[in-house]
């Protein structure tokens, strides 16, 4: 049984965004610690996953939400990272980049307009939980859309060379009612890494909506 679990959010969140799931996986035994991306650029938020994994005690399993499939299919290659658990995540392929890996699996990245300084925000609560949390109810959608980390534009334009899953297990949720990620697109993700997967009634924000679901799939992946 691997006991250390290290988390990696999207875009538009933060650590804290995995509080239900920390709770019930601390509750179980396991050894958690959640990252806190910058969200500047792929090599930065790898930068953040590496310094969590060089402290962990043992062999991981590395979990990433939506953006942070791009960034554990980096990170993941680092020799501690056992398998690898996406959560309706976009999942790059050798030499691609989030942006191409979302064009070729059907995906459109419309709306997603950075602002003057190459910065992309979700402008409002309404629109946040139209996207990210459409089933959370508003006054959720809210306290998420007020701290929000937004992510740079120019992360979607650096690719991962050599993706952790061509050599390790992974394993995918698929959220049903997804507003940000289609199911199709994540269907098509997961087939392409021949992942172990899950389905589950929810939108986006599964760790939120369906937090038992997720810790279901990480104590899947945890079984040697």
């Amino acid at each position: 049984m691997i006991k250390n679990i290290v988390l990696v959010h999207g875009a538009f969140a933060d650590g804290s965004s995995y509080h239900k799931v920390i709770e019930r996986l601390q509750k179980k035994g396991y050894q958690v610690t959640a990252v806190q991306n910058p969200l500047a650029s792929l090599d930065a938020d790898v930068s953040a996953v590496n310094q969590v994994l060089d402290r962990q005690d043992g062999d991981v399993v590395l979990v990433g939400h939506s953006w942070g499939g791009v960034v554990i299919s980096e990170a993941g290659r680092h020799e501690k990272v056992k398998r690898l658990v996406y959560l309706s995540a976009i999942v790059p392929d050798s030499n691609e980049n989030a942006g191409q890996a979302l064009s070729r699996h059907g995906a459109s990245s419309e709306g997603l307009t950075p602002d003057e300084k190459g910065v992309i925000w979700l402008p409002n609560a309404k629109v946040y939980q139209q996207i990210m949390a459409n089933d959370l109810p508003l006054n959720k959608a809210s306290v998420l859309w007020a701290t929000q980390t937004p992510i740079h534009a120019v992360a979607f334009s650096q690719a991962v060379a050599a993706p952790a899953w061509q050599s390790k297990p992974s394993f995918y949720l698929l959220t049903e009612q997804d507003n940000a990620l289609p199911f199709k697109v994540q269907q098509s993700f997961a087939k392409m890494m021949n992942a172990t997967t899950q389905t589950v009634n929810s939108g986006h924000l599964s760790m939120l909506s369906r937090p038992k679901a997720v810790v279901r799939l990480i104590e899947q992946a945890s079984k040697k």
